[in-house]
């Protein structure tokens, strides 16, 4: 049987960064896996997206608060801003935003059920993440159909 090398010049109980466990078997391993260890699950990318989404509503906010300050800066600025929503360009932005908002909402009610204890098995944590994402991308492209139905948008 091979014995890793240790992490430092003596044992692991030499390691001063706090990142590494003595095993009962004597051998340190690491105290919090890397990315590279874990295989890809649902839960690690609700996680992930979930974190990111909350950027990107930040991001919105931002784009909302210009808004109001077009809306406050006169019709002229106004345009400037209305022409940048409705291109094709705005217009992905917009609904990239929407996503992440459904999105976000329905991770949030996930970890809102798993507060009261429910659905933390590992097949009730996947379903829940699962639908989660699944709420997110088909809200928000039903909230667009919707949105290009009653000809509040158009291309």
């Amino acid at each position: 049987m091979s014995q890793q090398a240790p992490v430092t010049g003596g044992d692991a109980a030499d390691d001063q960064t706090g990142r590494f466990v003595v095993q009962p078997n004597g051998r340190p391993r690491p105290l919090s896996p890397h990315l590279q260890v874990w295989r890809f699950h649902v839960t690690m990318a609700a996680s992930i997206l979930h974190r990111i989404t909350g950027g990107a509503l930040v991001a919105g906010a931002v784009l909302v608060v210009l808004w109001l300050l077009a809306l406050a800066c006169g019709p002229q600025a106004y345009t400037v801003f209305l022409t940048f929503a409705a291109s094709p360009l705005g217009l992905l932005v917009w609904f990239g935003l929407t996503v992440a908002l459904f999105y976000h909402l329905a991770a949030g009610i996930r970890h809102l059920i798993w507060d009261t204890g429910a659905g933390l098995s590992v097949s009730g944590a996947n379903l829940l993440s699962t639908l989660s994402l699944a709420f997110g991308v088909v809200g928000a492209v039903l909230f667009w159909i919707a949105l290009f139905a009653t000809g509040r948008v158009v291309l």
